[in-house]
């Protein structure tokens, strides 16, 4: 075993799929790591911060700046030698990341900034680098990727769409190619036989939905054989072994970029991967029967509607009249609980889901739009009979029911990776969640230069009307000045309301939303010219640049405008980081009202705060703006952390059955 890959970790050795295992902890060991677990994260952080390899790297420069271009393959192949029998030294390791540097300034006229070079120490190192956005952290993935590859070792870097991952994938190449490493995609909608031969590649692009249901696929295939031995019998007795059926190497190295999203956000959703079921008439009409009578039952009076928990409950009242509504209705509607779970369910369909904000409807099916990005999951449903009862709702073919296959978390998948890292611009509101799931510290890396990104304030209005007026003044007014604009807005439908009011009064503008994704660089490459408003969801939050026109740099750069506080603070800094990014200026401000989803679902009991209140800019309604923002956040870790347990639990009861995951 050659010294780099030696400290991945035992784990490399056991079987034809390296991975490390669940961690079984007791109660103790979980409270003692809670205990000195922000001790141990922020030591191990300081120990990864990397300013030696800054000034190795330069040193090394000049002496590279004047190879040729025949001579950058022979060094990197004798720096391949190297990696491989020494492992991450401080020498091999600055020699990489000075090679790659040297490679990106010849093939992409683009050279790593010395804070780039730490950002990639930190993720060599098994590490979450936080980088504001504009900082250039898809470049800064060149360094780990590289120095990962040229010691043997696969690297995943994995983002969060298929748009990101092949515009990283095609920019980066050229870098990858010049020192012999080769580079696969992996895309929504390939063949086995083609991701095997992606992920067979030294560097491999792709995103966390794809990796982690390609890793389910290999579950289910292996079973749960896992020993060289066994396959080769498998091979001899048959002439083939399960093991030709995977398309992936093994968890080895994983880059996550966008990693807060991927590791935090989207770990409230499990992973599942179903057989498709068909339905029949009689579930079709249950279905349609429980919408039925949930239409019949009013609000309060029939059901209470908890929006924090996203939880229906029948009154008394709304039992008696549910029962009368059924007093002639056989099959499930015969017995109470199964109707009262029914209508239940059908009740959260209608009054909870509500479209263009948790779903859009294309072409007569119900897709689920993700909250975080904006973006649509095409490939995703709800489970317990809610996505049928959405379908029903309106009036969409119903789709049958599915047999779970496997499933796994996310939080289960990406501890499974011998060595992790992670990029984000935003990730120190969850450096302990970081640290507590994955044992990913966070380091925060400074900027390039220093930022020139000016709060202009929150404004907290008491209505919606109110706030959408004071949006398109401040619109307006900039626009008068040749400024450019970017709205963000929470929901399709409201950046399709706003849309709207903007038409009326005759100002021309884009949006980019769920509908709208294909577009989505060709808007935001144009939304920092003179005079331009783009409306945008959270899908203009990550991964793209906005590039600023000298007059827009002369009038004080991009003005975003926040039209409503997110639940998790980290997606509204994503918003605000749209602007002043790399040196340039830039402006944000934030215009809510007290009738937005956030303070109608984590608002109960802050009345008393807004009795004493002012104006607009009051204090007292920013702060209980910011008290719902924090139930918001604390709800959803919640929610995150009883998910993780009950996949751990889970996977303990097939493992003493003797079932897979």
């Amino acid at each position: 075993m050659s010294s780099a890959i030696a400290t991945l970790g035992p784990a490399v050795a056991r079987g034809p799929y390296p991975e490390r295992g669940d961690p079984s902890l007791s109660w103790l060991d979980e409270q003692g790591a809670r205990t000195a677990g922000a001790v141990l994260r922020r030591a191990r952080a300081r120990r990864g911060r990397g300013f030696g390899v800054v000034k190795r790297a330069a040193r090394l420069e000049a002496r590279f700046q004047d190879l040729a271009d025949a001579e950058i393959r022979t060094t990197a192949d004798e720096l391949r030698a190297a990696l491989r029998t020494k492992g991450f030294t401080d020498a091999t390791v600055a020699r990489s990341f000075a090679l790659t540097r040297e490679v990106a300034r010849r093939c992409l006229g683009q050279r790593h900034h010395d804070v780039q070079l730490l950002g990639g120490r930190v993720m060599l190192e098994g590490m979450v680098a936080e980088m504001d956005t504009g900082e250039g952290k898809t470049l800064t993935a060149t360094l780990p990727a590289v120095t990962m590859a040229l010691a043997g070792i696969p690297v995943h870097v994995i983002s969060v769409n298929d748009y990101l991952v092949g515009r990283d994938a095609e920019t980066m190449t050229p870098v990858f190619g010049a020192m012999g490493i080769r580079v696969g995609t992996i895309r929504q909608g390939m063949s086995p036989d083609d991701r095997r031969e992606a992920y067979g590649c030294d560097v491999t692009y792709c995103n966390n939905k794809e990796i982690a249901f390609d890793y389910l696929k290999d579950r289910i295939a292996l079973g749960r054989v896992r020993s060289h031995a066994r396959l080769g019998l498998e091979r001899l007795a048959r002439g083939e072994s399960r093991a030709d059926r995977l398309v992936l190497r093994g968890l080895w190295f994983g880059i996550v970029d966008e990693a807060d999203s991927v590791l935090v956000d989207e770990a409230r959703t499990p992973l599942i991967i179903s057989s498709g079921g068909e339905i029949d008439d009689l579930e079709e009409e249950v279905y349609e029967t429980a919408v039925g009578l949930a239409r019949e039952l009013e609000p309060q009076r029939h059901f209470s509607i908890n929006a924090r928990e996203r939880g229906i409950l029948l009154t008394p009242e709304g039992e008696r009249r549910l029962r009368e509504l059924s007093e002639r209705m056989t099959g499930v509607f015969a017995g109470r609980h199964r109707r009262e779970d029914f209508v239940s369910q059908a009740l959260s369909a209608i009054h909870l889901f509500e479209r263009d904000k948790q779903y859009l409807v294309t072409e007569g099916k119900v897709q689920i739009i993700d909250e975080y990005t904006g973006r649509v999951m095409p490939d995703r449903t709800w489970q317990r009979g809610l996505h049928q009862m959405i379908e029903a709702k309106e009036s969409c073919e119903i789709s049958g029911h599915t047999e779970t296959l496997a499933r796994i978390s996310y939080q289960r998948f990406f501890r499974r990776y011998l060595r992790l890292a992670g990029m984000t611009g935003t990730a120190r509101e969850v450096a302990a969640e970081m640290w507590s799931v994955y044992r990913l510290p966070v380091v925060r890396i400074p900027t390039n230069r220093p930022p020139k990104r000016k709060d202009l304030g929150t404004r907290v209005y008491p209505t919606l009307d109110a706030k959408w007026r004071a949006v398109i003044a401040r619109i307006e007014a900039e626009h008068e000045r040749g400024g450019a604009t970017l709205v963000g807005t929470r929901s399709v439908e409201a950046s399709e309301y706003l849309s709207g009011l903007l038409d009326e009064k005759g100002l021309a503008h884009r949006v980019l939303n769920a509908r709208q994704d294909r577009e989505e660089a060709d808007i935001v490459a144009d939304a920092g010219q003179p005079g331009r408003i783009t409306v945008a969801t959270n899908m203009a939050g990550r991964g793209t640049d906005i590039r600023l026109s000298p007059e827009v740099v002369s009038a004080g750069g991009l003005l975003v405008i926040a039209t409503e506080r997110h639940e998790a603070a980290r997606i509204d800094r994503q918003l605000f980081g749209r602007c002043g990014r790399q040196g340039d200026p830039g402006r944000y401000e934030v215009i809510v009202s007290l009738e937005d989803e956030l303070f109608h679902a984590h608002g109960a009991g802050l009345g008393g705060i807004l009795r004493f209140a002012g104006g607009a800019r009051s204090g007292l309604r920013q702060l209980a703006v910011r008290m719902a923002q924090r139930r918001g956040e604390r709800l959803h870790a919640r929610m995150r952390r009883a998910l993780l347990k009950v996949d751990d639990q889970t996977s303990s009861l097939l493992a003493f059955s003797g079932r897979g995951e």
